[in-house]
């Protein structure tokens, strides 16, 4: 595009931050646009071509017009908010106008909504530029594959999957196909694909973020939207524009007067000194397998980590083993609520893509649809999910006590306890393997968690840490995790996707 001559004296396009576009943006270096047609250039060159990262489900086909109209407001009377001209990306299971959602599936390829998610029209208010939708685990779940794309790549062994289900918005992040994006989580979705693309990813505390035009499953309370970047400081930013009280969404009332006046406060680099920092070691990974050496490569820079977390002032105390932690994790079980959960989402909206969820499911493309994936990771039925509300009340006191009785500010956990999984070993088609996902997290729904970048296996690959807190401590997760972030600077771009020639 245009953008090859261009000539930028200070700014970097690769591993650039929300603060870096807006100093560029300031000094007249940068326009939105040059920006935009930047980050298009690096998914056709490597999404699209190249080392194929398939990330990049569906660019906004208004992309450049917006931007436009980004740099006439910013010439008139300077920037629209916090985000002004920040391109993000979203999964492609939160709505955008004029874009499709699709939750990767070829059922849902013409559905186009009418109206923007809540936390799509908060974006664009504070002025962020939305550029793509990305690929996700098909109906979000699982890893990311979807039989309206196929398999998405991991930029760091592209043999192996990113996690999911919002791998599409870690590897596009990760890979610099724009400045930051925007995930949904229910098991670890977010905190997956974060560890596994060496990035930031957020879990809020149930309540903080609105659910409001994102198919996520709800009713239930497990679903949350979060932030995956490449920095603490980005993710933090992030916060501050998409929290906030939504109507349409009830549970968003149980985090009104919850959430600090601006998470950016917490941003600070001496956060870990005075600590005091619970060690998890007890393997908690769905279906991990602690006698493996791959097992074993993760456990090794988890410990290097904690070194570091002590190293940077924190009083590290090793935790007790959860009594039959093991029996609880295996009582996940959903509510069966589909057909609520179809009417909360499409109810937003004037066009629907199926008179109901029992049309879509008898339409020809549904037996398209890889159901088999979902075998295996949760029971379903009023017995089941009885059982899996006491479990969950069961994990969250001993969890909480644990906090109380040891006087800890937060819990450290692998986030995942494998290496990212190889794409043709998943159950496939679709591969999809969750092996070693630490999925404590889907039982504290009240309970804030970020996973931030603690280095590579020996085998080059990235992991991540998991910081969790009481509920609503959202903030002083952010500051353990910015101060850790800071002391280590483990983030390292992947080598698969480069600086273009003439790339700035």
């Amino acid at each position: 595009m245009s953008t090859a001559n261009q000539q930028f004296s200070q700014f970097r396009l690769l591993e650039t931050t929300i603060a870096g576009i807006q100093t560029a943006l300031a000094e007249g270096e940068l326009s939105v646009r040059q920006l935009a047609e930047l980050y298009l250039n690096r998914i056709e060159a490597y999404d699209r071509n190249g080392p194929n990262i398939n990330s990049i489900i569906t660019v906004n086909p208004q992309v450049l017009e917006e931007a436009e109209r980004l740099d006439r407001a910013f010439a008139d009377s300077g920037p629209v908010g916090p985000l002004h001209g920040v391109p993000v990306i979203l999964k492609d299971q939160m709505d955008a106008r004029g874009m499709p959602t699709t939750l990767g599936s070829v059922v849902l390829k013409d559905y186009y909504p009418d109206r923007d998610s809540f936390v799509t029209e908060r974006l664009r208010k504070a002025g962020a530029l939305i550029l793509a939708k990305a690929t996700l685990g098909e109906m979000g779940r699982g890893d990311t594959h979807g039989s309206l794309f196929g398999s998405t790549r991991n930029p760091y062994d592209l043999a192996r999957t990113p996690g999911g289900s919002s791998g599409g918005p870690g590897a596009s992040v990760s890979s610099n196909f724009g400045a930051v994006a925007i995930g949904q989580e229910g098991f670890a979705s977010i905190r997956r694909p974060a560890a596994w693309n060496g990035i930031v990813g957020m879990r809020p505390t149930a309540g903080l973020v609105s659910r409001g035009g994102v198919y996520a499953g709800w009713p239930g309370l497990p679903g949350s939207l979060g932030p995956l970047t490449r920095t603490v400081t980005d993710l933090a930013t992030l916060m501050d524009v998409i929290v906030g009280y939504d109507p349409d969404d009830p549970l968003t009332s149980f985090g009104v007067g919850q959430a600090p006046g601006t998470f950016t406060d917490f941003l600070d680099r001496d956060g870990l000194r005075g600590a005091r920092i619970g060690v998890m070691t007890q393997s908690m990974g769905f279906r991990s397998e602690p006698d493996t050496t791959d097992f074993r490569l993760v456990s090794e820079v988890f410990e290097r980590a904690v070194t570091e977390l002590e190293a940077a002032g924190a009083t590290v105390i090793r935790l007790p083993e959860i009594p039959r932690l093991d029996e609880l994790l295996a009582t996940r079980a959903s509510d069966g609520r589909n057909d609520e959960a179809w009417d909360l989402y499409f109810g937003r909206s004037e066009k629907l893509p199926y008179e109901s969820r029992d049309a879509m499911m008898q339409s020809p493309d549904y037996a398209k649809v890889h159901q088999s994936k979902y075998s295996g990771t949760a029971l379903t039925g009023p017995a089941a999910y009885g059982e899996y509300l006491a479990a969950r009340e069961e994990l969250m006191f001993s969890v909480m006590k644990m906090m109380a009785d040891f006087e800890i500010d937060a819990i450290v956990h692998k986030t995942v306890e494998h290496q990212p999984t190889l794409i043709s070993e998943g159950v496939g088609p679709p591969y999809y393997d969750m092996r070693g996902t630490t999925h404590i997290n889907t039982f504290l729904v009240y309970v804030p968690s970020i996973s931030v970048p603690a280095g590579f296996t020996s085998d080059g690959l990235p992991v991540g840490i998991t910081l969790l807190g009481r509920p609503y401590s959202d903030g002083a997760m952010i500051r353990l995790a910015y101060a850790y972030e800071q002391a280590t600077g483990h983030r390292a771009a992947p080598s698969t996707t480069p600086s273009l020639p003439g790339e700035p």
